[in-house]
This record gives structure tokens, sequence and C-alpha cells, in this order.
């Protein structure tokens, strides 16, 4: 079937005139709105670290080495002499199935006498493998000295491992482990979540553009004066008197949709891997950089020189070194000033420099104020 030239060309500037009108909508859409479940946190909803000291049995051989490590004996000393069993001072046992352990794991919030946590059990001594072992009851305290949990039971480790005559082959890490559900809580953590009337809400990151936006969603869900803002992180919001519709309350909060600020222009640069990320405000301005990488190449080669049969001398090695020394790209490049990231990457990349030369030049145009960023390094 023919088609007219100005049919097709009615179709050609409709097709433009919609994919014009779908770019518009997205340069002018909002900034995504997110859950304040994801933005913030309840102040006293939190986890709490636990640590404890504990001996691991059932080793195959590849336990600590007791001469080297005092404290898995006299650990084990104590914990005999607990349970009715007396060494006779002076005993040197030689142990290869029991190792020291540190015992970690974090306590959950509201978490209640009886419910069992996950813990992670590591070595401290000189064992080679916990692989098989089990844990003995391994008290677990908190930050104030109190015992919130015990620990006991089979850990799983992900490693294997195996050696023979010299050669050894290893899979992952031998020398710790985790247990789950290995724990016990025994001790509830005392919690006044709005017991005086007021909860406190915390955003993850301090602004206080979004700490208003959040205030003022608060508020055409719940009513003015229902929330207010103490500074750029903490929101404090007034709770219900009755402890049983405060989590009906604290719900709908979390769901409250909050389109948050843009984060202040920051570049962060690891100085170990040289690796560099930037968020979208970042800006530069025009500036000229002058870049080159000098490398210096040396190369060794054996020269042999072998006299005549006849003449009874003796062979020489001797070695010649050639040196070479490049020095590329040191060209005046301009870099243009961008709005977007998009045009300061497409800047950065004319210079043509990888990862770690980037980090002196972005050091260096942060310096003479060309780059429009806070600069972090790691």
């Amino acid at each position: 079937m023919l088609h007219s030239p100005g049919r097709k060309m009615q179709r050609a500037v409709a097709s433009g005139f919609r994919l014009c009108l779908l770019v518009a909508a997205f340069i002018t859409l909002p900034a995504p709105a997110e859950r304040l479940k994801d933005l913030a946190s309840i102040q006293g909803v939190r986890d709490n670290p636990l640590i404890g000291y504990g001996l691991m049995v059932g080793l195959d051989g590849s336990g600590d080495q007791t001469m080297q490590t005092p404290f898995t004996t006299q650990s084990l000393n104590n914990m005999l002499g607990q349970l009715g069993v007396a060494v006779p001072p002076g005993t040197n046992m030689q142990l290869k199935n029991v190792a020291a352990v540190m015992v970690t794991a974090t306590l959950p919030p509201f978490v209640r006498p009886g419910q069992t946590i996950d813990v992670t059990v590591s070595s401290m001594g000189n064992a080679k493998s916990l692989r098989g072992g089990t844990l003995l009851m391994t008290p677990l305290k908190g930050a104030d000295g109190q015992v919130y949990a015990l620990a006991q039971g089979n850990m799983v480790v992900g490693g294997a491992g195996a050696s023979a005559n010299g050669s050894k082959v290893q899979v992952n890490q031998l020398g710790s482990g985790r247990i789950p559900a290995g724990a016990i809580v025994e001790r509830a953590v005392a919690s006044t979540l709005g017991d005086d009337g007021t909860l406190r809400l915390e955003l993850n990151t301090s602004d206080f553009g979004t700490a208003q936006k959040a205030v003022d969603a608060i508020n055409r869900s719940f009513g003015a004066g229902t929330a207010q803002a103490l500074d750029a992180r903490v929101i404090q919001v007034n709770a219900p008197a009755r402890a049983q519709d405060r989590v009906g309350f604290l719900a709908r909060i979390e769901s409250i949709d909050v389109a948050p600020e843009q984060a202040v222009a920051k570049v962060v640069i690891n100085a170990r891997t040289g690796s560099v990320v930037m968020n979208q405000a970042v800006k530069i301005n025009d500036c000229a950089v002058a870049h080159g990488n000098l490398s210096v190449v040396i190369d060794t080669v054996p020269v042999i020189s072998q006299p005549n049969p006849l003449a009874r001398g003796e062979t020489v090695v001797s070695q010649r070194s050639q040196i070479e020394i490049n020095q590329e790209g040191s060209a005046l490049q301009v870099v243009r000033g961008g709005a977007s990231l998009a045009d300061v990457i497409k800047g950065l990349n004319t210079l043509g420099a990888s990862p770690q030369d980037l980090v002196s030049i972005l050091q260096a145009m942060k310096a003479v104020g060309a780059l429009r960023a806070e600069l972090e390094i790691i």
C-alpha cells in the first residue's frame, strides 16, 4: 500500500511531537517521594550488640595449640572445675580438639525472653579450622555487663580446606561461622517508647529541607501541631496516650511519602582503590588541565660472549640495559563546565585520564575553585 509524502510527514511530525512531550514529561517530573520509614528511624528502636567468650569442642584435630594459647587451657580448667572435674595442678594437657572463640550477636528491638537469635563464632587462637565444632554454653553480655542471651550449638562453616605434603587448598574462611538460632534470649531490653507522650524521628541524613517537608507531611495527615522539627535531624511527634494506639500511629507515620531535598554536591574518592563516585549535584566550571603520564621502562637483556675454541678463553655473561622514557598526554585540555552529571562526566572523559590520575585532577580542580562540590577522601 502506497502512502503519500504528506501523510508520511504528518506521522513523522506527530511522532516527534510525542517524543518531545515524553522528554518534557521526564524533565518536569518532581523528585521521587520515599516513605518516611526509609528516610528516618524511631529514636529508641535500635539493635544492641552482644559479646561473649566461649569454647568450641569436637574439632577434628584442628583446634588451638595449647602451648601457644595458654588461655584455652585455663578456660577449659575453669569449666571442668565448675562441672565437678578437678584437674591436678601442673597438668599439661595437649589438646587438639578445643578452640577458644569469641561469640557475637545482635539483640533486635522488642525481643522477648525465650526467643532465639543468630550468633557469629570467630576463632581467637591459632586453630586451623572450626569446621564441625560445637559451641559450649556461652553467656552473651551487653555494654552494661548484664547477660542477655545464652549461646550454644553446632556451627555452620561456609568453607573447606585440605593440606598434604606441604600443599594446601582452602576455600573461604575456616576460622569463623554462624549458628542459626544459636542463642536463647534471657533478658529483654526495657523500652520506654512514647511513655512521655512524645516520639522522636531521626533522619538518616541531616537536612533542614527534608526535615521541614517531613513535618509538613505529618501535620497534613494528623493535624497541625502534631510534629515539629527540633533540628536538621530530629523531629518530635506528639504520641497517643495509650500504648496500644501507638503501634497504628507509628505505622501510619512510616507510610507517609516525603520527597527529600537534593543532597549536597559531593565527590567521594577512595585513595586505596582509586575509585571516584559523585552525585548528580556536582558541577564544574570551565578550566584548562594539562595531564600527562611519565613512564620509565628498563629492560635488561643478558649478552653472552663466547670466545674462540682455540683461544682457551672463558665464556662471559654480561647484562645490557635499555632505558626508555615515555610521556603521553601532556597537551593542555579544556574542560567545559556543565550543569548536569552527564556534562561533568563528558568533560572529565575528554582528559583520557585513569581513575588514579583523576583523583589528582579533581583535587587540583577543587583547589582552583573549578569543582563545585565537597571533596571527601576515604
